[in-house]
């Protein structure tokens, strides 16, 4: 847990103190539950600092993700020098209702037909993918 802590001090100067500190209490719950993740089995996860009320603050505040993924990449994970590729993922999960912000009809691979849900697209930078390459078929020959 202590190097999720120092990956976030990146991030202080982006933020406020207070959503700074909320983020490190949610973001250290999330890594430590087991099971669904809703905003009371988080704060029934966190310590001092995380009531539900205080999540639905964190929740309901204005931050430039895009800003903070970017100073952690620069600052921890990206070497300009090398090869980087972007690899993206869609994923769709299952809903029931239509209040949820966002909702609609979306392909499921696992089904293999449009379900009702939330669809979400992720990119990922990987930066030495010779290097992980090479390190993953080492690591398969020494098994």
């Amino acid at each position: 847990m202590n190097e999720i802590i120092t990956i976030f001090t990146c991030l202080h100067p982006l933020l406020s103190s207070k959503t700074y500190k909320q983020l490190l209490i949610v973001s250290l719950a999330m890594l430590s539950m087991t099971g669904r993740i809703t905003m009371l089995s988080i704060s029934r996860w966190t310590e001092k600092g995380g009531s539900y009320r205080t999540l639905q603050r964190f929740f309901e505040s204005k931050i430039n993700w895009l800003e903070l993924n970017w100073s952690i990449t620069k600052n921890f994970g990206l070497n300009f020098n090398s090869v980087i590729l972007l690899a993206g993922d869609a994923t769709t999960v299952t809903k029931a209702g239509n209040k949820t912000f966002g909702i609609g009809r979306f392909f499921s691979s696992i089904y293999s037909r449009p379900v009702p849900g939330i669809a979400f697209q992720t990119l990922s930078l990987i930066a030495n993918p010779i290097e992980f390459l090479l390190n993953s078929m080492l690591l398969l020959q020494l098994l």
